[in-house]
């Protein structure tokens, strides 16, 4: 099946009217993600990211449905609550660059026209860009401390929060002018950003705090199948919706198609990250962690090395802390 750029945004739109006019309770339905950029396509897969928002409250926050092997709809559902004070949304550091950035399907009652307004009003002040880069900052540094307490990472669910965290200083410096990265290009995109924002050697330092000096392509295509060991010994009440089956070759393409580039490292986003998330569900008993923990230690994110990780965390932080001291300076924020 050849997939373009039309196609996924026609299913986007007959997706949201048929859903809208069946369930009485979706207030509006925006569509978000990949498909409002130019390249929603990698690896010939491709999700339909899509909000709905509903006038009661909600049972299931996140749901995956199947389209195709190449294809599958990304459902967030939210209570129209959480929009209630649509200015204070421009703060927010996800949500606010969703809303100012999505493109309205289906609102027959104009409700997400007001609400995108709202947040588009001064979205870009100064003020305003420095609030949410901060609070990621804020939150990563919350993060760092906490292991500063605790001390080195002893399994896969530290290693998904220490991931969390530079997920969150690396979207500080990404989203001064963009919305937040995308998993499967976090590393090809944020090179691009770090390069705009005037400080290229931030792409260097995130891959080494990834470890990637470690390893080589050939290397994070060795662990392919280990990975996906992981992934698919997920039952059905242990995996979210993040590692949802069908979701299995969209990460699995994209991660053959960088490994293929110019920048092959890039695919270290994608495949450590997700690998981290099924590793961190698994039972402790479970075959799969067995591979895991090797990598996990080549890549120095457990045990005594993961103290040097810290560290050279710890430094990242404070440079992108004077990177948005700078910006504040220049920009009157």
């Amino acid at each position: 099946m050849r997939i373009t750029l039309e196609t996924l945004l026609k299913l986007a739109k007959e997706t949201a009217v048929t859903r809208g006019r069946a369930q009485r309770d979706i207030l509006a339905i925006y569509l978000q993600g990949s498909l409002l950029g130019e390249q929603p396509l990698l690896g010939n897969t491709a999700d339909i990211d899509l909000c709905f928002i509903h006038n009661d409250e909600v049972a299931v926050e996140r749901e995956i449905v199947r389209l195709s092997d190449d294809v599958h709809l990304d459902i967030a559902h939210h209570a129209h609550t959480q929009y209630r004070q649509p200015r204070k949304l421009r703060l927010h550091p996800w949500l606010g660059p969703n809303l100012y950035n999505c493109r309205i399907l289906y609102d027959p009652q104009h409700f997400m026209d007001f609400v995108q307004a709202s947040v588009r009003g001064q979205f870009s002040h100064p003020d305003n860009v420095l609030g949410r880069v901060r609070t990621l900052l804020d939150h990563a540094r919350q993060i760092w401390t906490g292991f500063h307490d605790e001390g080195v990472a002893q399994g896969a669910e530290d290693v998904v929060r220490y991931l969390r965290a530079l997920e969150h200083a690396v979207d500080a410096i990404a989203t001064l002018n963009a919305p937040p990265l995308a998993e499967r290009r976090f590393l090809i995109d944020f090179s691009a950003r770090a390069e705009a924002a005037g400080h290229p050697g931030l792409y260097a330092g995130v891959l080494g705090l990834l470890g990637a000096p470690a390893v080589d392509a050939p290397t994070l295509r060795s662990w392919i199948p280990d990975w996906r060991a992981a992934y698919t010994a997920l039952t059905a009440d242990q995996a979210p919706a993040r590692l949802h089956p069908c979701r299995l070759l969209y990460y699995e393409r994209a991660i053959d198609v960088i490994l293929s580039s110019e920048q092959p490292m890039n695919a270290m986003w994608p495949l450590w990250h997700t690998w981290c998330l099924a590793a961190s569900l698994l039972q402790p008993d479970a075959q799969p962690l067995a591979a895991w923990g090797q990598a996990a230690e080549r890549l120095g994110m457990i045990g005594g090395a993961f103290e040097e990780r810290l560290s050279a965390f710890d430094a990242f932080l404070d440079r992108i802390e004077e990177i948005l001291e700078a910006w504040a300076r220049e920009n009157g924020a």
